[in-house]
C-alpha cells in the first residue's frame, strides 16, 4: 500500500499563509523525488514546487519567492509553506511522488506515479 495524504488546506485572504503537508507512506522512501502540482477552476494541472532526494528544491516561476518545499523524513512529510497568497492560487494541492525524474522535468506530471487525493486551498481577495 502506497498512499499520499494531503492535509492542511482551506481559506485565506489574499497576502495570508498556509502550510501544506502531505504524509507518505507504502514504498515511498526518503530518497524519492517530490513534488506539488495545483488544479485551480478551468485549468491543467500544473506542477509548482519539486524536491529531489538531495533536496534541492525547483519552483515554478508564479510562486517563486512566495512558496517553499521542505521534506522531513523522519516524518515521512512533505510541505509546502505558502506566503503571500494570491487569488490566483486558488486550486486543489496534490502531492505526488516517483523513484526518479529525468533532469529538469520535475515539475511534468507525466513524470510522478503516486498521487494524493488533493486539499482545497481558496484564497479570497
Amino acid at each position: 500500500q502506497t498512499q499520499l495524504v494531503e492535509s492542511g488546506g482551506g481559506s485565506v485572504q489574499a497576502g495570508g499563509s498556509l502550510r501544506l503537508s502531505c504524509e507518505y507512506s507504502g514504498v515511498i522512501t526518503s530518497n524519492y523525488f517530490m513534488a506539488w502540482f495545483r488544479q485551480g477552476p478551468g485549468k491543467e494541472r500544473e506542477g509548482i514546487a519539486a524536491i529531489d532526494s538531495g533536496r534541492s528544491p525547483t519552483y515554478r516561476d508564479s510562486v517563486k519567492g512566495r512558496f517553499i518545499i521542505s521534506k522531513d523524513n523522519d516524518k515521512n512529510t512533505l510541505y509546502l509553506y505558502m506566503n503571500s497568497l494570491k487569488p490566483e492560487d486558488t486550486a486543489i494541492y496534490y502531492c505526488a511522488a516517483d523513484r526518479g525524474v529525468v533532469p529538469g522535468t520535475s515539475l511534468w506530471e507525466s513524470e510522478y506515479n503516486f498521487w494524493g487525493q488533493g486539499t482545497q486551498v481558496t484564497v479570497s481577495s
